[in-house]
């Protein structure tokens, strides 16, 4: 049976972090933890969330890494509950918004944090007693802010996803403004990471309409503004587009993703310096080729309309177009670039076949199946 929900209030524009006060208020947080990090802390931005509080107290969790991770968590939950907070409001990139979803879990639930992940059948062990959670995005790319999962690196060192639509932010506040000269790095690799949503949860089988149109719009806002937002930090109207698709893809992917976030998340897993976006978009062409075999994706021309979307001739011109746009865009040619090694293959593939994402790929994976897609991306 398919769901389709979507539940999310979204403020989306310029200068919208200025209703983060009464955000608060209409959700009925009066002493939220801030959960983001040292980069965003260091560009200022984290300070235009402080200013839009306008006094309301507060406390303030910083130290969120890269790839959020269950100590990490563990010592934002302990900060929560020390400082009395009733809510959380997570200012950053996914890193930031994940890690507070996952203080959300673990300031209201007992026992480790794994109990409640989806492969171990945690989900239903997620209440309405977690935090609430305010979202605001610094980057163009997860979609945390609109989406009911989050993905952590827990003790043992698997990167596994919880997902909940107790979990779902209460509100996003979507302020293209705080995108502003992001990186072109950053922008590029994030920029990627909603096109690989866009593109994964459009060629998944599952049945859900709106989402596909979502995702498919989406798609074709972020491969028309990715290059310019890149090249050009301050413009606005490619930072308004990219942080629509964004928006776009993670309110598509509740239909599923595959096996692009399957290998990224496994890989992401054992080397936590890895770049989520990064990987997805070296792992897009490989998985592309894999999934053109399906019978879902060939009877409804998904690919022929993922092309029509990009402006591409043809379906068969998919995979050289991303091959083609990372290179414009100066990220990695190839997984080796980025010191994976084949001697990393056999454990990627064990976290693979183990992960959320891989019984929802249009077309079920073997482990060949995955080892020829790494061998393809490297």
């Amino acid at each position: 049976m398919a769901l389709i929900q979507y539940l999310t209030q979204i403020q989306f524009d310029f200068g919208a972090v200025r209703l983060l006060r009464s955000e608060c208020e209409r959700i009925g947080i009066t002493r939220p933890l801030i959960v983001t990090d040292a980069g965003v802390r260091a560009a200022g931005i984290l300070q235009k969330a402080l200013d839009a509080l306008e006094g309301l107290p507060h406390a303030v969790f910083d130290q969120t890494p890269s790839n959020p991770t269950e100590a990490a968590v563990r010592a934002a939950a302990a900060l929560y509950r020390e400082q009395g907070c009733d809510g959380l409001v997570a200012v950053g990139g996914g890193s930031a918004i994940d890690c507070a979803k996952g203080v959300a879990i673990a300031a209201t639930h007992e026992g480790p944090l794994k109990t409640y992940a989806t492969i171990e059948g945690g989900s239903p062990k997620i209440t309405e007693r977690v935090a609430p959670l305010i979202a605001i995005p610094t980057t163009s790319g997860t979609g945390s802010e609109v989406a009911r999962g989050a993905i952590v690196i827990v003790d043992d060192h698997r990167k596994l996803g919880f997902h909940s639509w107790f979990l779902m932010p209460k509100a996003a506040i979507c302020d293209p403004e705080l995108t502003l000269g992001l990186p072109p790095r950053l922008t590029a690799a994030t920029g990627m990471d909603a096109i690989a949503h866009c593109m994964e949860t459009f060629m998944s089988a599952a049945f859900n309409p709106p989402a596909d149109g979502i995702g498919l719009d989406g798609l074709q806002r972020a491969w028309r503004y990715i290059e310019r937002a890149t090249n050009d930090g301050s413009d606005r109207e490619a930072r308004l587009n990219l942080m629509s698709a964004s928006m776009q893809g993670a309110m598509a992917f509740q239909k599923g993703l595959g096996c692009v976030h399957s290998l990224s998340h496994s890989l992401g897993g054992i080397d936590p310096r890895l770049h989520h976006g990064t990987l997805n978009a070296l792992f897009l062409p490989a998985v592309i080729a894999f999934n053109a075999g399906a019978e879902s994706v060939q009877k409804d021309q998904r690919l022929q309309r993922m092309a029509q979307a990009m402006n591409l001739d043809s379906a068969g011109d998919l995979g050289a177009a991303v091959r083609d746009m990372n290179a414009r865009l100066a990220l990695p040619k190839g997984l080796a670039e980025v010191g994976v090694t084949a001697a990393m293959f056999e454990p990627v593939i064990d976290g693979a076949m183990a992960d959320h994402c891989h019984k929802t790929n249009p077309r079920l994976a073997t482990r060949e199946d995955y080892r020829e897609m790494l061998e393809a991306s490297m």
